[in-house]
């Protein structure tokens, strides 16, 4: 056997239905970090507009998955062609990685991660009494501090946060059944009393989500932020002493960056290593 490498091939499924969004951005920004990273490799990408257009990457062409955050519902796609055939991808992901040593990787993001709960009935996937929007605090589990990528986090952690709904009410046998680990929860806040969402799961070596976007970065909030009729949300739901403490997270280095650099980075690195070992002719 030729020890020649193969190249690696990734697909980004963008599910923002064609909103603006600074979150695409953001993805294509790690892609382009390891392909300077890895230059011994050829690591190529393609994109997805699925929720748009309604095409969903092949399941024989592509290595890596990332499916990116988006607008609305995780139900208002429910039996569209678009969302059938995503479905139809994870099955065939989930069962070629059970027999398969050559796996397959797939990240999920926010709007993503609630259809990816749908899918392998993780939890609840409910809608927020309000909507949570900024940057959070983020509580990890023990299965988090223990974690290949999370476990450099600090605990707690901070994510950025957008969202109408959630994941709550674990279905601890289904976790059990797939192997899955509860990685983060919702910032712990007794005096709410409410159910905690579930912010990070990983379903196996290969398959793991977060609720929040560990891709963003500090322009990508800053563009959020400065828009008018956002700041007017955030001040309306949350008051104007929020918004700033919001904007003074961003000018904590340590906070949105430390996420950033650590999550999706390490899902990459893991996956692109662990390929590039199996990836030979």
């Amino acid at each position: 056997m030729s020890m020649e490498k193969k190249d690696i091939n990734i697909a980004v499924i963008d599910l923002y239905n064609g909103e603006p969004n600074q979150g695409m951005r953001c993805i294509q920004d790690h892609l382009y970090e390891k392909q300077c990273k890895y230059q011994d490799l050829a690591i190529n990408y393609d994109i997805y507009e699925s929720r748009l257009r309604g095409d969903v990457p092949d399941f024989d062409k592509y290595d890596i998955y990332i499916s990116s955050g988006g607008p609305g519902s995780p139900f208002s796609d429910e039996g569209t062609a678009w969302e059938n055939s995503y479905f139809d991808l994870l099955d065939k992901v989930w069962n070629h990685n059970q027999k398969s040593d050559e796996k397959k990787y797939i990240f999920f993001i926010c709007h993503s991660f609630q259809i990816m709960s749908r899918f392998f009935q993780l939890g609840d996937v409910v809608q927020r009494d309000r909507k949570s929007f900024g940057i959070v605090p983020i509580n990890l589990t023990p299965d988090g501090t223990n974690d290949a990528i999370f476990s450099h986090l600090s605990d707690p952690f901070y994510g950025a946060d957008f969202r109408g709904w959630q994941v709550i009410n674990q279905n601890k046998s289904r976790f059990e059944e797939l192997g899955a680990k509860l990685l983060a929860l919702e910032y712990d806040r007794p005096e709410l009393r409410l159910e905690r969402a579930m912010m990070a799961i990983r379903i196996s070596d290969e398959i793991i989500g977060t609720q929040f976007h560990p891709e963003a970065d500090p322009p990508s909030m800053y563009y959020h932020f400065r828009q008018a009729e956002r700041k007017q949300q955030v001040v309306d739901e949350y008051g104007e002493e929020a918004y700033f403490e919001m904007i003074n997270h961003l000018e904590n280095p340590e906070n949105i960056n430390l996420t950033k650099k650590t999550v999706l980075p390490g899902f990459l690195r893991y996956a692109i290593e662990e390929l590039s070992q199996t990836h030979t002719v």
